[in-house]
């Protein structure tokens, strides 16, 4: 018998590992084995981002550093080759990651809008950011459609618990109903015995703000090491020593993913876990961040199975930011909801067709304007300039931190740069680029006005006209009347005070606003629960309930006593 029961177990072990329960019929003892009815265990989900990097890494092509953690997850998992980012900057590209849909469509890629990055709204903040903004625009949330909730929303309503450690920066501030947790603190480890988790890490280490805050630093890779500078860069001391720093930052991002991987293996999660590790957006150097280059927009993916399927292939399908959203929940067996842009290219509602092209766009960098769309598919590469009288070069104070965004400027002034890098600083922009990136990856070369390619630059301005349409671009018009349509009166709006009710000892709650997100909570608890429909609650309980459309001021929070029916 004792046999039998070391059998059984491991038998039944193996089987929940294959989403079958199998339960012991102890009633019928010839028939230990007995099949229940078939359930699925939702996987684990971990994200682990790097911020301001692009393909600087062994596993997408780039050998002078090494990075086992990064290196280790490629070869277990699939690594995505035309992974690109709807913008080439933070805010607006999170937007997208956390919502499924284009930062242009929901009127998130300005960058930035306010101070809502921090999650607070201090005069202090406010002020701050006045002083990044053109006159005339103030600072403020980026309004969402009604339909529009975060991603993670989707996923907690379904039973998992989400954190997020703990950057937000989505141009708006979350609903209190997007996370179990989102702070310095958040991780799955505080989660229920049991219940699923998201889990996802930023890792700061690689933001361009680290290339000069971190520049007297002792560096993680010889002092004297060789890099490949690309044309677009000064290959001068100053040059190589920046991107040495870049690299040693990269090395220290490496170490911190090994560790996070390490904690899961630790508690024992590694078997039912999906790891997701990629990059906010393209490189922290100059012409990479913020533009629509490549350098830019192009970023590394790798997924990694429990069960390593695929370990080590390479997949070349076109997947954008847009899909992320989609994806993770196709993942965890939720139907993603038919408004947003992206599609599912994994799972059980994975798209029966990969994307033939890539969208991004660039409009406002702090206080200065530009309007530029692009296309890519998996070779060229379009971008159409709507300001062509203004400057290739837009001007970013933040940027000039860097010291090699210095060098530049000197090799400007002295009038010694050379044409590859004096692209960037030219007086006026041609109305249209082209480029072949198999055999231009830095797209110098324009091919616009090549008759050779011109079917292609044909077919890529339509799909660009075409994209602009159907997404109904919000920000390729006038920002003021994009405020105008966010704050009707001038005046950010509020989220209406919810309505209590409850009756039967069941609770229910509901608010005027479209597509608020509604919240409760226990008195003593610390996560607000997803309001959907009536909650079961005991008699003489001390609740706390809150409204909070995406984009509008809060409702206040309201103190509610169920002693009376």
């Amino acid at each position: 018998m004792k046999n039998w029961l070391v059998l059984i177990s491991g038998i039944i072990i193996l089987t929940a590992c294959q989403k079958k329960i199998l339960t012991i019929e102890e009633s019928q003892p010839n028939q230990f084995l007995v099949e229940s009815t078939e359930v699925d265990t939702p996987p684990n989900i971990l994200w682990i981002v790097a911020e301001d990097l692009s393909d600087y890494i062994p596993s997408f092509g780039d050998s002078t550093i090494t990075t086992p953690a990064l290196s280790k997850l490629a070869a277990e998992g699939i690594c995505y080759d035309n992974f690109f980012s709807p913008a080439a900057v933070c805010a607006p590209a999170r937007s997208a990651i956390a919502t499924g849909m284009y930062p242009t469509a929901i009127g998130t890629n300005h960058m930035r809008t306010g101070p809502w990055y921090a999650g607070k709204r201090t005069k202090e903040q406010i002020a701050a950011a006045a002083n990044q903004l053109p006159s005339g625009i103030p600072p403020h949330e980026a309004v969402l459609p009604a339909e529009v909730k975060m991603m993670s929303q989707y996923l907690r309503e379904q039973g998992y618990f989400c954190s997020n450690n703990a950057k937000q920066d989505y141009q708006f501030i979350c609903p209190v109903t997007a996370w179990d947790q989102n702070s310095g603190q958040a991780h799955w480890r505080n989660r229920k015995e049991g219940q699923p988790f998201f889990s996802i890490f930023n890792l700061g280490i690689t933001h361009e703000s680290q290339i000069w805050a971190r520049a007297k630093d002792s560096l993680w890779v010889d002092e004297n090491m060789e890099v490949n500078i690309p044309p677009y860069l000064p290959d001068t001391e100053i040059g190589r020593k920046d991107f040495r720093r870049m690299y040693s930052n990269i090395k220290i991002m490496d170490q911190q993913v090994g560790d996070i991987i390490a904690e899961l293996e630790a508690d024992g999660l590694a078997d039912n876990t999906i790891i997701v590790w990629y990059t906010d957006h393209g490189g922290p150097l100059p012409r990479q961040k913020r533009l629509l280059y490549d350098s830019g927009i192009k970023v590394p993916l790798i997924i990694k199975f429990p069960d390593k399927r695929d370990a080590g292939s390479r997949n070349s399908d076109i997947v954008s930011f847009i899909d992320l959203a989609p994806t993770t929940l196709s993942l965890a067996g939720i139907q993603p909801p038919s408004y947003m842009n992206g599609k599912a290219f994994l799972g059980e509602y994975e798209r029966a067709q990969s994307a033939k092209y890539a969208h991004a766009a660039a409009d406002r960098f702090d206080e200065s304007y530009d309007t530029n769309r692009a296309v890519r598919d998996k070779r060229f590469k379009y971008i159409k300039y709507y300001r062509p009288e203004l400057p290739m070069f837009l001007h970013v104070e933040y940027r000039d931190q860097q010291p090699i965004m210095q060098e530049l400027y000197r090799l400007r002034d002295e009038g010694i740069m050379t044409p590859a890098q004096a692209l960037w600083f030219r007086d006026k922009k041609p109305a249209e680029e082209l480029f072949d990136t198999d055999i231009d990856p830095h797209e110098i070369n324009n091919l616009a006005d090549d008759p050779k390619y011109q079917a292609k630059l044909l077919e890529l301005r339509a799909e660009c006209e075409r994209w602009i349409e159907a997404t109904n671009d919000k920000c390729i018009g006038p920002e003021t009347e994009l405020l105008k349509e966010y704050w009707p009166d001038d005046k950010q709006p509020k989220t209406d005070v919810p309505m209590v009710k409850f009756s039967n000892g069941l609770l229910s709650i509901n608010c005027k606003t479209e597509g608020a997100n509604i919240g409760y909570k226990l008195a003593g608890s610390d996560s607000w629960n997803i309001y959907t429909d009536e909650v079961a609650l005991d008699p003489s309980s001390d609740i706390k309930v809150i409204a909070h459309r995406i984009g509008y001021l809060p409702s206040a929070e309201i103190s509610v006593n169920t002693t009376l029916d």
